[in-house]
């Protein structure tokens, strides 16, 4: 009886001491996280357990603090800025999906997201007092129905100066007050918009599409900028934090991911193959091909669609910047702003670009991610006002380039 009471209590010793073994071992692997030397280990960590997502509540005192600040004017006083109406926590490592869109066009938030897997970040622009009112009224129904948009999303909001965004009053949302999810959200949404080109926004305010780019992309240190109106490939997000994580030698690049345009956007394809197979018979094509044709042949798409299919993402060729090239690219580092003179629509991501080459990056095309555009892009025909300042930006741009003389003197290459 005796033994046998020894034994029980030997082994209760023994089972404590095992415990307490694997609480200090887990201590130690937690302090090992917070190194620098442990940074892989916190990410695999994470991605089994990941932090506690912030409440619906938390969401909102967020949206609400951003509206009762009043915004802040921009550099050219046209334009009432509000910051972080959403914010995300973002790994300073990751690559941020950046955007803009007129308050109509939220609607294809919903396919990003769905293809986006990281973190992504919106300009919204209102042009009038009752869309800015809308877009307060969405971001506060999405925040409350989307667990997606409260995790990954940033939003942002501009609006001519003249407007001042409120905080949504619980009774002035009305139909939007009795949605209880995210679908529903955004089926709302589609019954009220007017989805169209962005620029194309029938008010005497310009579409201060470099304004929000730069919005967008703020605070991010790799980001890929595109139209809110493309997709890009299944698994580009994951394809670039690994090649990314696995090297350090991308500063200096710009890696560009090529686009395309589809016919029918009914299904987009997700993988190269797929997109191929719709290049070979017409319904896809190289993006612009019928209304800027130079404007991404430099991406040379016939070299591209012959690569040998590969299951890892990484740059496959090397191509020299020319003049109207404006690629969709990501890169990290001291990436220069887009310049916000450039309004409406004409030579706003051609500048950037140009300046990106100026500024020493070099640009290498990836072998597998890819963008598509909903639907071909045609030749646009302005009215007068508009036409007037498709000029001004082409002019606007002459200057630009002498510009850049002057900003980088020391740099061998030119526009």
């Amino acid at each position: 009886m005796q033994m046998s009471y020894a034994i029980r209590c030997a082994f209760y010793q023994l089972l404590l001491a095992a415990l307490m073994l694997v609480a200090m071992l887990q201590l130690l692997y937690l302090s090992l996280l917070s190194g620098l030397h442990g940074q892989e280990e916190q990410d695999q960590y994470f991605e089994f357990f990941p932090p506690s997502p912030r409440s619906v509540d938390q969401v909102k005192a967020q949206l609400r603090a951003a509206l009762a600040s009043g915004g802040v004017l921009d550099a050219s006083g046209d334009y009432r800025v509000y910051k972080g109406l959403l914010k995300t926590t973002m790994d300073p490592n990751d690559v941020i999906l950046a955007t803009h869109a007129s308050v109509d066009n939220l609607l294809h938030l919903s396919g990003l997201l769905e293809r986006w897997e990281g973190p992504l970040s919106v300009s919204v622009f209102a042009a009038t007092k009752e869309e800015a009112q809308l877009a307060t009224v969405l971001a506060y129904a999405l925040s409350s129905h989307c667990p997606d948009m409260r995790a990954r999303v940033a939003m942002h909001l501009v609006c001519p100066s003249r407007y001042e965004a409120a905080v949504p009053d619980p009774r002035e949302p009305g139909e939007f007050a009795l949605l209880r999810s995210c679908q529903e959200v955004f089926d709302k949404l589609a019954k009220v918009a007017q989805p169209g080109i962005n620029y194309a926004l029938g008010t005497n305010v310009s579409y201060p599409n470099n304004l929000l780019r730069n919005l967008a992309r703020e605070g991010a240190n790799y980001a890929l900028v595109i139209d809110v109106d493309m997709v890009p490939s299944e698994g580009l997000w994951r394809g670039l934090r690994e090649m990314l994580d696995q090297s350090n030698q991308w500063g200096g690049t710009a890696l560009v991911v090529p686009a395309f345009e589809i016919r029918r956007a009914r299904r987009m394809p997700m993988s190269k193959t797929e997109l191929l197979q719709l290049y070979q018979v017409g319904e896809v094509r190289p993006f612009y091909y019928g209304l800027c044709t130079p404007c991404q042949a430099p991406t040379n798409y016939s070299r591209w669609v012959n690569l040998p299919e590969e299951s890892l993402l990484r740059p496959a060729y090397v191509v020299p910047w020319q003049d109207p090239w404006e690629p969709f690219y990501v890169a990290g580092g001291k990436v220069p702003t887009f310049d916000e003179r450039f309004r409406q629509y004409g030579f706003n991501r051609i500048s950037q670009a140009c300046e990106l080459h100026v500024a020493g990056f070099d640009f290498e095309v990836l072998n597998e991610g890819f963008l598509v555009h909903k639907g071909f892009k045609e030749a646009l025909k302005f009215h007068p006002q508009k036409e007037a300042e498709n000029q001004h930006n082409k002019i606007l741009y002459r200057q630009f380039k002498q510009e850049l003389k002057a900003k980088y003197p020391n740099s061998p290459r030119r526009c």
